[in-house]
């Protein structure tokens, strides 16, 4: 078996783990909270915003850091220190006398993430160039399924061995990533003989800088759009469906379809992308998904809701693979590591401002208009993409 196809099953693996022990800690937070000491409903959610966003914020400034020791040192050294650290501070969260302490370990998880940025950079250049979409494609599908299935596995451990073991089983869980990473990655890694550069020095050496702007913004707008409906999904339920029964079990579904999907078109679109490029995908997608968003406002009951979530959810899923493989098509080698961290940390950006923004435009205007403003942005991202970028990535994807 090939390098490249060996690390992509360890790290699809290393990356499912990941999301589940991240996304089943999400739901448990505020009860946490309260079991801290912190009983105040208003101060409960103020917190659990605080202690939920932290993390996006610190991991977005240190993933270009991150991103430049893997091109100094190599991408296995930063998932072993990924890994590694985020378990010993995940399990080290089981332990907090107060939510001030959790906050702190929370903003610590931020500054050692980095696992899925060195997965990404790692497949990224080992992966032969007519495979890369799919093998990005495949590797996006390892974050949304354990997204989908960590909340219900922390709900369900919340219920029967209590809140602190769902920090220590997540704990449990990156070590045993660490572990097989250590065990089973391989990587040839050749240190750059070119000086360090800083980020100016670094920034004047890609050659078409406009391109990287771009593809960092359509992954910030991509972002933002996507968790601007987030906190407001279940409240749009509730209001749909003119009653309270089984609206949590609903909105879970809803939440689901569009992962669902996501999971079964990223490794296809990949493909595609592998067969016609890049740039005819993201720009297709950009354009359908902008388009699906806008009949959300629209629709009379949660299941409408759900079929064209699952919609949206089969045109986003070729984003985010098509930017990585743009992005490192027209990168130098000796920068991809640094490049990648200032995409992720775009993404970060795009997820903290997209669940505020949500939430300031329904409380403004309405739960309605999220979708409407969500949708014109993407179509304004796919214009822009169309008269900036869309010819010039022809000599490259």
């Amino acid at each position: 078996m090939k390098i490249w196809k060996r690390n992509l099953i360890v790290c699809w693996l290393g990356m499912f783990v990941t999301s589940i022990g991240m996304s089943q800690i999400a739901p448990v937070m505020p009860l946490y909270i309260k079991y801290l000491g912190i009983h105040d409903i208003n101060s409960i959610e103020q917190l659990s915003g605080i202690a939920f966003g932290i993390t996006f914020v610190v991991s977005a400034v240190f993933s270009p850091i991150w991103g430049e020791a893997a091109d100094k040192y190599g991408r296995k050294l930063m998932l072993l220190r990924a890994s590694f650290g985020m378990s010993v501070v995940i399990f080290c969260m089981g332990f907090s006398h107060n939510v001030y302490e959790l906050i702190v370990l929370r903003m610590l998880q931020g500054v050692i993430t980095g696992y899925s940025t060195a997965c990404i950079t790692l497949i990224a250049t080992q992966t032969e160039r007519e495979h890369v979409g799919f093998a990005l494609g495949t590797l996006s599908t390892a974050s949304v399924s354990g997204s989908l299935i960590g909340p219900m596995i922390g709900g369900y451990l919340e219920e029967v061995l209590g809140l602190q073991s769902v920090f220590f089983v997540t704990g449990t869980l990156m070590m045993i990533v660490f572990i097989t990473t250590a065990m089973f990655v391989k990587e040839n890694f050749i240190p750059s003989k070119k000086k360090v550069l800083n980020i100016k020095e670094a920034w004047n050496e890609i050659p078409n800088r406009n391109l990287i702007v771009i593809m960092f913004a359509t992954a910030f707008i991509l972002q933002l759009a996507l968790y601007s409906i987030e906190p407001i999904v279940t409240v749009y339920v509730t209001k749909l469906a003119h009653s309270s029964v089984h609206v949590a079990l609903v909105s879970g579904l809803t939440f689901s379809v569009s992962g669902l999907a996501s999971i079964i078109a990223a490794p296809r679109l990949g493909k595609l992308s592998d067969r016609i490029g890049a740039r005819k995908v993201i720009l297709m997608a950009l354009i359908a998904a902008g388009i699906i968003f806008i009949p959300q406002a629209f629709v009379k009951n949660p299941w409408q809701l759900m079929m064209l979530r699952f919609v949206l959810g089969l045109a986003t899923a070729g984003l985010t693979p098509s930017v990585n493989v743009i992005v490192r098509k027209i990168s130098p080698e000796h920068l991809i590591g640094r490049i990648f961290g200032f995409s992720i940390s775009a993404q970060y950006l795009g997820t903290f401002s997209g669940s505020i923004l949500g939430g300031q435009i329904a409380s403004r205007f309405g739960i309605r208009s999220v979708f409407i403003v969500t949708g014109g942005l993407l179509l304004a991202n796919a214009f822009w993409v169309y008269k900036a970028a869309y010819r010039k990535l022809k000599d490259f994807v």
